[in-house]
C-alpha cells in the first residue's frame, strides 16, 4: 500500500518529535538542563512544522531555524533539536531552486555556530569541530536535496516522454483504424452501389434478380456494420464498461478477417456483376493476424478498385502458401485505368496497399500488365525474421 507524501510527513514529524522528547531526558547526563515546560513547548515548535515541510518548504525552513535559534539561546541542549533544521534544509533544497536552498543552508550554519559559541555546539567538543560541524552537515543536507530535486526532475521529464509517445501511438494507432475504416467502407459500398443499380435496371423486368441484388445489398451492409463496430470499439478500447453484459456479434471480440474469407469476398464481388476466379495454392495453414490482416485487405482494396474502374473485366486472385512467404496476386483483363485516379481517387488506394506491405515487411507490384489488364502482386514474410528473396517474389 502506498502512503500519501502528505501522511508520510505527519508520521516523520511525530517520529522526530518523538526522539527529541527522549533526547531531551538525557539533556542532565549530559550536563545541560533538563527540559522544562517551556523546552518542551520548543521542542514541538521545531519539529511538529515538519508535518507540512513539502507544502511550504521554505517557510517550515525559516520557522523551524527561527525556533530552533530560540530554542538555543534559552540554554537548552541544542543537539536535541538538530534532526529539524536538518530536514527542513533538506527539504528545501530537494523543492526549491538553488539559490533559496544555498541560503537556507547557510542560515543553519549560522545557528550551529552560534550554539557552539554559546555553549560546545550541537555535536560538542571544541569549536573547530563545531565550525566543521556547521560547514559539512549543511553542505551534505543541501547535496543530498539537489540530487534528489535533479531526479524528480528527470522523472518528471521520462513521464512526459512516455505521456508523448503513448499519444503519438494513439494517433498511430487511430490512423490504422481510419485506413481499416476506409478500406471496410470503400469495398462494400462499391458493391452495394452496383447492385442498387442493378436491381433498379431489372426491377420489373426480372424480380427474382432484383430481388437476388437486394439480398446482396442486406448481406453486404450487415457485413460492414459488422466491421465498423468492431472497429469503432477498438477506438473506444480505453472504456472498459462497454459490453459488460456480453459481446455483440460482431462487436470487440469478433475474428478480424482473415485469408479465410477470401471465397466470401469474391462472391460478393460476383454478386456485383465482376467474374472472379479464386485460386489456392499450397499447404493453407495459420498465420500472424497481422499478415492474415494485411493480406486480406490489399485483395479487397483490388477488388475495389476492379469494380470502380474496369466493372466489365474478369478478375483472378491467386493466393500461394511458400515454405517462408505467402504470395497474393490480382489480375484483371480489363482497360488499363490511370493509376493516379487508383492512388487518390478516395485518399488511400495504392498508397495505402504499399504502407501495410511495408509495415510487414513484405513487397508489393501495382502497374499494368504487359497483355492488358491491370495487376496487384503482394509477398508478405510469414515470420518476423524472414527477408524476402529474389526468387520468391511475384514475377
Amino acid at each position: 500500500m502506498r502512503i500519501r507524501p502528505s501522511y508520510t510527513d505527519v508520521l516523520t514529524a511525530a517520529a522526530q518529535t518523538g526522539v527529541a522528547v527522549l533526547l531531551g531526558r538525557e539533556a542532565v547526563q549530559q550536563g545541560w538542563p533538563a527540559l522544562d515546560l517551556a523546552g518542551f513547548l520548543l521542542v514541538g515548535l521545531v519539529n511538529a512544522p515538519g508535518a507540512v515541510r513539502t507544502k511550504a518548504p521554505l517557510a517550515v525552513c525559516l520557522f523551524v531555524l527561527a525556533a530552533w535559534f530560540v530554542y538555543v539561546t534559552a540554554g537548552y541542549w541544542p543537539v536535541v533539536n538538530s534532526f529539524g533544521p536538518m530536514l527542513a534544509v533538506y527539504t528545501v533544497a530537494a523543492l526549491r531552486p538553488v539559490r533559496t536552498s544555498l541560503a537556507c543552508a547557510a542560515l543553519m550554519s549560522a545557528v550551529w555556530i552560534y550554539a557552539g559559541l554559546l555553549g560546545h555546539g550541537p555535536g560538542g567538543g571544541s569549536m573547530a569541530a563545531v565550525l566543521a560541524q556547521a560547514v559539512v552537515f549543511p553542505a551534505v543536507l543541501w547535496r543530498f536535496g539537489l540530487i534528489a530535486r535533479r531526479s524528480a526532475a528527470l522523472a518528471r521529464q521520462l513521464r512526459r516522454e512516455q505521456d508523448e509517445r503513448a499519444r503519438r501511438e494513439v494517433a498511430e494507432e487511430r490512423g490504422r483504424i481510419a485506413r481499416e475504416l476506409h478500406d471496410i467502407v470503400a469495398h462494400h459500398m462499391s458493391v452495394i452501389s452496383v447492385q442498387a443499380g442493378l436491381a433498379g435496371f431489372v426491377f420489373t423486368s426480372a424480380p427474382a434478380t432484383a430481388r437476388a441484388a437486394l439480398d446482396t445489398i442486406q448481406d453486404t451492409s450487415a457485413e460492414a456494420l459488422d466491421e465498423l463496430r468492431r472497429m469503432l470499439h477498438l477506438l473506444r478500447a480505453g472504456d472498459h464498461d462497454d459490453g459488460a453484459d456480453g459481446a455483440e456479434p460482431g462487436g470487440r471480440d469478433a475474428p478480424m478477417p482473415g485469408l479465410s474469407r477470401l471465397g466470401e469476398m469474391a462472391e460478393r464481388v460476383r454478386a456485383a456483376g465482376v467474374p472472379v476466379e479464386l485460386r489456392v495454392t499450397g499447404e493453407p495453414r495459420p498465420l500472424a493476424p497481422g499478415v492474415e490482416l494485411c493480406a486480406y485487405r490489399v485483395v479487397q482494396e483490388a477488388l475495389t478498385n476492379v469494380l470502380k474502374h474496369a466493372r466489365h473485366a474478369r478478375v483472378s486472385v491467386a493466393l500461394d502458401y511458400r515454405p517462408a512467404h505467402i504470395a497474393v496476386a490480382v489480375t484483371d483483363d480489363g482497360e488499363v485505368a490511370d493509376p493516379a485516379k487508383i492512388a487518390q481517387g478516395s485518399g488511400h488506394g495504392l498508397i495505402g496497399m504499399r504502407e501495410r506491405a511495408k509495415l510487414y515487411g513484405g513487397t508489393i507490384s501495382i502497374g499494368p500488365r504487359s497483355e492488358g489488364g491491370y495487376a496487384v502482386c503482394l509477398t508478405l514474410p510469414t515470420s518476423a525474421r524472414t527477408v524476402p528473396r529474389a526468387d520468391d517474389l511475384p514475377a
